[in-house]
């Protein structure tokens, strides 16, 4: 006698082109029983580089590249290395101050009584520097919305368990990025980031996001050299009045302060 599996169990077939709808309907209902039974209702989205490093690595980084130039002062290889590494350094700041603006977060949750979860790609570089500020406040917690990639091998150490997931569809994974999101704090980064941000606009600019969403643009020398959005409006292509729905800081205090006058709080 033989017993067949049953189909929900039948991994072939899960994984087959034709369960698709399937696959793409656990990527939004398991996460959304996940937070409500972890009661994580309203977030604070962190978006940059994962390639930004903590200063101290940076700092070592770029001794090493320097070490090595001088015993191999014409080999292209390392002065590139060397290159590389200087311009980790120089982003390094953005590490560092991700990290503080998570855990100032994550304490005026706590002080005003209303939690906002820090949330973060899960990932390395400014990712990681969301989690591991949010970390460091006692009984803090992030969220980590990881995704499959051969470049990334899974959520950082600072993302608790229970609130660590990993996708496969990235319009899933957005969707939960900003499904609970109360506010957005954009830091430099690459693609990928400009990819969440624009996407991000759009849905405000259209309002198919209705409640109102702050943007913060974090850095701006950074921004200012890789964006020129006062061109699109100049062009006419966005309106003069789309450039208010982004806020640029450049420091941690005016972020903060950006947040606290435009975030509900009891």
């Amino acid at each position: 006698m033989f017993k067949p599996a049953k189909s929900y169990k039948n991994l072939a077939f899960l994984n087959s082109a034709g369960a698709r709808p399937i696959r793409i309907l656990c990527e939004y209902e398991e996460p959304r029983q996940r937070l409500a039974a972890e009661g994580v209702e309203d977030t604070i989205v962190f978006f940059g580089s994962a390639r930004v490093v903590d200063t101290e690595t940076a700092q070592a980084d770029l001794q090493r590249a320097e070490e090595a130039l001088e015993g191999a002062p014409n080999d292209p290889e390392v002065m590139l290395a060397k290159l590389k590494a200087e311009k980790k350094l120089a982003l390094s700041p953005y590490y560092e101050q991700a990290r503080e603006l998570a855990r100032e977060v994550t304490l005026w949750g706590k002080e005003v009584g209303r939690e906002y979860v820090v949330a973060s790609g899960g990932g390395p570089g400014i990712m990681e520097a969301a989690n591991r500020g949010a970390s460091e406040v006692p009984g803090g917690r992030s969220l980590g919305l990881g995704i499959s990639l051969p470049f990334e091998t899974g959520v950082n150490e600072w993302v608790p368990e229970a609130l660590a997931f990993e996708f496969h569809y990235f319009f899933t994974r957005k969707y939960w990025f900003l499904y609970p999101c109360k506010a957005m704090v954009i830091f430099p980064g690459g693609f990928g980031t400009m990819d969440e941000f624009f996407e991000s606009l759009t849905l405000i600019q259209t309002g198919k996001i209705s409640h109102k969403l702050p943007v913060i643009l974090y850095g701006a020398k950074f921004w200012g050299d890789v964006l020129n959005l006062d061109a699109l409006a100049r062009w006419g292509t966005i309106s003069e009045a789309d450039l208010d729905l982004i806020h640029i800081s450049d420091s941690v205090e005016d972020a903060m302060s950006y947040l606290k006058g435009s975030l509900p709080n009891p």
